[in-house]
């Protein structure tokens, strides 16, 4: 096995200036909450570059990186044929406010891959596409309910902020202050992988439902799959009642499939919402659906949503290298392998230091839990050892590997992650999960 020496608290000091530095002018030093590093009891590494599966922070220092950007960066940091793709677009022009060729290239490649999209959208961020997305159901179906699970995530739209998971349920605060509870009023919640609790919500309220948005598989509670039949279940309820389905894949969109979930569990939603791999590391998120759907939205309907960068042609430029490359090379199957590696590792390793673990995989995704317990919703979740994660957390990143800065964060292996890193990133965890006996 090999050793893996820690780093001294002197070799962060560049970021540890830096953080300072920000926090003058940036809200808590940072321009996400989750990046704060709060919850793991340490001040956040500043990175200064990335390459393949690893990170160089500021200071130095590299890191096999697990964090992805979140989930977009499925072919590794700095992939050449995306940077080629967006100097290229760079040169002829950053933003146009008017048509370009790029938007319908990638349009239809999103089209031929993701089965419930005929027609779709491009908007900047996850946020947008699902807060456009619920206003289409709302419009198309004359009704004002949204059911969502508690613990998933679709963003900090107002009506959606209630019990949202990832960085709210790390910091505390589940739901936020500034929501007008008039707009929550209209917001139904009941548990993730409970279809019962989904139908005593339709026999309460189905004249009032819209639509249900789900995360297929939930990821900001950690990576939660769903149980079997559950999202066929939903499927079943929204065209017994006249309502629709949203699927949020903005994580699992081109992540755990190239059709995404949808396509991994045969169930086909009326709506599905796209970011993170799509715009292969740029700011690009996207709705689509069915075209009778769809038609709805403006110009061609009366639902409005517009956006100044929509489309942008770097954002479009690195959306279609991504997606071509995921479409023509054995890029799934590579992520699968070292995947399973990862999760069989660390199960094996917390197993031999009698550390209580629950490794939790859907393809790439992948989420140990601090638990004896298996985690299928919210409230299992929020019973892991958050203390223990974050003792973890500092171990590794010592160890020079760098994890998402909280137990309700999924991990993200890339396709750069060889065999190699996964060994390295093994070892690491052995020597942590040591440290907390």
């Amino acid at each position: 096995m090999t050793e893996v020496a820690p780093i001294s608290t002197a070799r962060y000091a560049q970021s540890q200036a830096a953080f300072e530095r920000a926090r003058r002018t940036l809200v808590g030093g940072v321009n996400s909450p989750v990046r704060a590093y709060k919850s793991v009891g340490r001040d956040p590494i500043h990175i200064a570059s990335g390459t393949g599966p690893r990170v160089t922070d500021i200071d130095g220092n590299t890191y096999i990186d697990y964090v992805a950007s979140y989930g977009p960066l499925i072919l590794g940091h700095a992939y050449p044929p995306v940077i080629d793709a967006v100097i290229e677009a760079a040169r002829g022009g950053t933003s146009f406010g008017m048509p370009s060729e790029r938007e319908t290239q990638l349009a239809e490649l999103v089209v031929e891959a993701v089965p419930s999209v005929e027609v779709v959208r491009f908007v900047n961020s996850g946020t947008e596409a699902t807060m456009s997305a619920i206003r289409l159901a709302r419009a198309a179906t004359g009704r004002s309910a949204i059911v969502k699970c508690t613990g998933c995530y679709h963003g900090h739209n107002d009506g959606l902020l209630v019990q949202a998971g990832s960085g709210a349920t790390t910091l505390g605060t589940p739901s936020s202050p500034g929501v007008p509870a008039s707009i929550t009023d209209s917001t139904l919640l009941v548990p993730f992988n409970d279809l019962n609790a989904m139908r005593d919500a339709f026999a309460q309220h189905a004249q009032q439902i819209a639509a249900i948005i789900i995360e297929p598989i939930a990821g900001n509670m950690g990576c939660v799959p769903p149980a079997e039949g559950y999202l066929q279940g939903l499927r079943d309820l929204c065209d017994e009642h006249g309502a629709l389905l949203i699927f949020d894949e903005v994580m699992t969109g081109f992540r755990v499939a190239f059709g995404c979930a949808q396509a991994l569990y045969n169930v086909t939603p009326d709506l599905t919402c796209l970011g993170k791999v799509v715009g292969g590391g740029l700011p690009c998120a996207a709705y689509g659906g069915r075209e009778d759907l769809m038609r709805q939205v403006a110009p061609d309907g009366p639902v409005y949503q517009a956006g100044t960068l929509s489309g942008n042609p770097l954002a479009m430029a690195a959306g279609i290298a991504t997606l071509t490359a995921l479409r023509d090379g054995d890029v799934y199957g590579r992520l699968e392998a070292s995947s399973a590696q990862l999760a069989d590792g660390l199960s094996q390793a917390a197993a031999d230091a009698g550390v209580a673990l629950q490794v939790s995989r859907v393809g790439s995704m992948v989420c140990p839990f601090f638990t004896d317990s298996p985690v299928t919703n919210y409230a299992q979740a929020t019973q892991c050892d958050t203390e223990l994660f974050a003792s973890f957390f500092r171990s590794m990143l010592d160890a020079g590997v760098v994890l998402p800065p909280s137990q309700y964060e999924t991990w993200f292996v890339s396709a750069a992650h060889d065999s190699s890193c996964i060994d390295a990133t093994i070892d690491a965890a052995r020597i942590a999960f040591a440290s907390l006996r």
